[in-house]
């Protein structure tokens, strides 16, 4: 068996307002605040010496690479997505940004929002609009049921309780 693997299949270009804000607010801060820093440490670090065995410079560089290549990256990502800001006409239809509540068969009540790929966080129950369940519920609407299978083969029933969306301001 080799090395190679086949490539990931793309994500989705889109993402929310505030998706965006923030990803835009960590590409300035690495390029403004953080990358400056590093490299005065890595200046001071390489004053000192041979640099073959000092630490300091060292991983100071690894820093660097590693702040240029998330640079990289989100310089492409912010110039590649397309920013969803506008709330649907039909608000009761399951749509990307939508925070969609689920009932399972115990009547437990979920709420989950369909966000882009680049935005997702299970501690606020974000979800990828790539995932399968996100894929499941769009363009399904109010008292609709879905049945996701799930990895290990069983199947578990949920039924769209309520869709909400929430209009974008940038105070927050």
């Amino acid at each position: 068996m080799g090395r190679w693997r086949p490539p990931q299949p793309r994500s989705s270009k889109y993402i929310t307002a505030e998706g965006y804000q923030r990803l835009n607010e960590e590409l300035k801060h690495l390029w403004k605040v953080k990358r400056p820093a590093v490299t005065e440490a890595v200046r001071e670090a390489a004053a000192q010496g041979d640099r073959s065995e000092n630490a300091e410079y060292i991983y100071g560089k690894k820093q660097l690479r590693e702040i240029d290549r998330r640079v990289r990256y989100l310089s492409k990502r912010l110039d590649d997505i397309t920013v969803v800001d506008r709330i649907p006409e039909d608000r009761d239809t399951v749509f990307f940004g939508a925070w969609v509540t689920l009932a399972d068969e115990d009547d437990v009540e979920k709420r989950y929002r369909i966000v882009g790929a680049d935005e997702i966080d299970a501690a606020q129950n974000y979800i990828s609009v790539d995932s399968p369940l996100a894929r499941l519920l769009l363009k399904r609407s109010i008292g609709d049921e879905v049945t996701l299978e799930k990895p290990d083969g069983s199947e578990v029933w949920y039924e769209i309780v309520a869709v909400e969306y929430q209009a974008y301001s940038q105070d927050r």
